[in-house]
């Protein structure tokens, strides 16, 4: 089995906007082929934005971008309702949620309650406003950018928001090369304009079906629940995965496997998806020196493979 002539357009277009980095960028597509949200952290300026844009185009999907700051209320994001004279009635304006794809550009600069609006929109895909329910289109993904934590002007994500997010990215500096190649090359904003969509909406459906019959043996699924086991020994993390978080892992792997061109997952897919999958779900036992996704690498070495 290999990997769909259309997939490997989409990557090798989007790696021409983001250089350097193929291993996030292939990410990014397996997220979204798992049907899964995205959350992109890293320091300002390193490309964050440029690829959420970047995959919005590609992947051929009607988008909308909403800079989040301290002052977003959740009405600007889901919409409202405004008295028409012409009408005598009030009607509905929908927000930018109202979206196949939603760029949440520094979603953590905005207040805790504008944050959790996000929640009913990514869980059920769906919106209720003014006591009435208005379903999202299909597909709908959100794709987050969120500046580290400890930055002035930001506030943390409450776990029950980073649950809903199915991998967390970090792209990180470029390497020298890359940078030279971005120094001396098109302005990326430009590139963008005339980023032209590798897939359509039937495209992406269609592979999303396929990504789920790549099947998944019981032998990798005892591995899988091994690692769920461990990060709910007390050991390695202070709580650990959830029945949804391991639902989340198949996925991915699933997503991983279809992209390596195989029809079934094998120990790796899991070991390569795990930390992007499930970091930013989980928190180090206090004596372990160590970020989330350093501890499940090491975490992830004590397992043995099946």
């Amino acid at each position: 089995m290999q990997a769909d002539t259309r997939i490997q357009l989409l990557l090798s277009q989007l790696n021409t906007v983001i250089v350097g980095k193929s291993q996030q960028v292939s990410d990014c597509v397996a997220c979204l082929l798992a049907g899964g949200h995205l959350l992109i952290e890293d320091v300002p300026g390193v490309g964050k934005t440029t690829l959420a844009h970047a995959l919005a185009r590609s992947f051929g999907l009607q988008f909308s971008r909403v800079q989040f700051t301290a002052d977003l209320m959740p009405s600007d994001m889901v919409g409202v309702s405004i008295y028409e004279r012409g009408r005598e009635d009030f009607v509905f304006h929908p927000g930018p949620v109202f979206a196949q794809v939603l760029l949440a550009d520094e979603i953590n600069r905005a207040s805790p309650k504008t944050q959790s609006a996000l929640l009913e929109a990514m869980e059920e895909k769906q919106v209720t406003v003014e006591g009435e329910t208005r379903a999202l289109p299909e597909p709908f993904f959100v794709i987050a950018t969120q500046n580290p934590h400890d930055q002035l002007g930001t506030y943390a994500l409450p776990e029950s928001q980073l649950d809903r997010f199915h991998m967390r990215l970090s792209i990180g500096y470029p390497d020298r090369a890359a940078e030279r190649e971005l120094l001396r090359g098109q302005d990326r904003r430009d590139m963008l304009d005339h980023l032209k969509p590798a897939l359509t909406p039937a495209d992406l459906s269609s592979l999303q079906h396929t990504v789920s019959q790549v099947h998944t043996a019981d032998p990798v699924l005892e591995y899988l629940q091994d690692i769920v086991s461990a990060t709910r020994s007390g050991r390695w993390f202070a709580q650990g995965l959830s029945p949804r978080a391991a639902l989340a892992v198949v996925r991915s792997a699933k997503a991983q496997a279809y992209l390596s061109g195989r029809d079934y997952v094998a120990p790796d897919d899991i070991a390569a998806i795990l930390p992007q999958t499930v970091a930013h779900r989980l928190t180090p036992v206090r004596d372990a020196g160590r970020g989330p996704v350093e501890q499940v690498r090491a975490m992830l070495e004590a397992i043995p493979l099946p």
